[in-house]
């Protein structure tokens, strides 16, 4: 079944919800679960939590802080309120203040917008120059408030970028994280597209307290990057919902943070499990790094060929289930 959540009324969306999730239950004889990959659907969940909570189960923060944690504004001031240290960030509302903004961190910057669910925002990008910040800030100044915040660029290749995914139970009695590092990405504000498992307890720390403070439940995946200049770790973003790379972080026991959320939810025991320290990961477009790169950072062909030694599982390929695979590859090739 296909729908278009974004060209249908919201409440039409809610009503085939509520009329599949009934048509389920009567089925299995219990709710079934929902969850997302997509930052614009989970925050539709929590909007309509009431009305889907009724024919679905899914997690439900103790208040309304999944839409605050993607708007990349109120993030920071949620981090700040907890003394998470995150990038020095503003959300301009006069030339002046860019102005301000540029004189304290100088170029390059980071440019990101605040809402990401608005219309004419600005694309995410690193900045190295006025006529640059001139151009790519265009967009985001056509509605008030500007729908752009100015962040602080933390100097670094994408190995001082940690990674952590995290579930954390319906009831807060059930908390595990796991984080890791990456090792490539295919363009210089992308997502991972190659990474290790790897234990830091400072980020892992930083996330168990900042989710359990603002009373988030559910699957989360968290961004970091350290900054040698003062040795933090600095939050960069905060993916509520299921992280599109929860695979990654597999414990040895291969449960990862659906199936925690799953045996959770449904009111199974749920056992411990570990992380697996070097455990890697690759999605599929890492070839790219091969054949272009945005990054500068282009691999050669010897190089890539044995960075991949090690590599446990893919993003989209499983021997099992090679139909996700075809539909993926199938996509690829008439992207642009």
């Amino acid at each position: 079944m296909r729908w278009d959540f974004i060209a249908r009324p919201e409440v039409e969306s809610v009503d085939m919800l509520r009329k599949m999730g009934a048509t389920l239950t009567r089925k299995h004889g219990a709710r079934p679960i929902l969850l997302t990959c997509s930052d614009w659907f989970a925050v539709f969940i929590e909007r309509h939590s009431d009305a889907l909570a009724e024919c679905f189960q899914f997690p439900k923060p103790n208040r309304s802080v999944v839409a605050k944690l993607l708007n990349k504004w109120e993030m920071y001031v949620l981090a700040r309120g907890h003394d998470v240290p995150a990038p020095v960030t503003a959300r301009p509302s006069s030339g002046a203040e860019i102005d301000d903004f540029v004189a304290q961190t100088g170029f390059p910057l980071v440019l990101k917008p605040a809402d990401p669910f608005l219309p004419d925002r600005p694309p995410k990008a690193i900045v190295r120059s006025r006529p640059e910040l001139k151009e790519a800030v265009r967009y985001g100044m056509k509605h008030e408030p500007w729908n752009f915040v100015m962040q602080e660029y933390i100097p670094g290749g994408v190995e001082t970028v940690w990674m952590c995914n995290g579930y954390f139970g319906t009831h807060g009695s059930q908390r595990s994280v796991f984080t890791g590092r990456k090792l490539r990405q295919v363009s210089s504000t992308g997502v991972a597209s190659f990474a290790v498992c790897a234990q830091n307890d400072i980020v892992a720390s930083q996330t168990y307290r900042f989710m359990s403070e603002v009373g988030y439940r559910g699957c989360v995946g968290i961004g970091y990057r350290h900054d040698a200049r003062d040795g933090q770790y600095k939050l960069l973003d905060v993916n509520a919902r299921v992280s599109s790379i929860f695979r990654l972080f597999a414990g040895a026991n291969d449960l990862d943070v659906v199936r925690l959320c799953y045996l959770d939810l449904s009111g199974q025991p749920v056992p411990g499990t570990t992380a697996q320290e070097g455990r890697k990961w690759l999605l599929e477009r890492d070839i790219k790094a091969v054949v272009s790169s945005r990054t500068g950072e282009r691999v050669g062909v010897c190089e890539w060929l044995r960075s991949l030694r090690g590599v446990q599982e893919l993003h989209w390929f499983a021997r099992d289930d090679v139909r996700p695979f075809g539909a993926w590859l199938g996509h690829e090739m008439f992207r642009k």
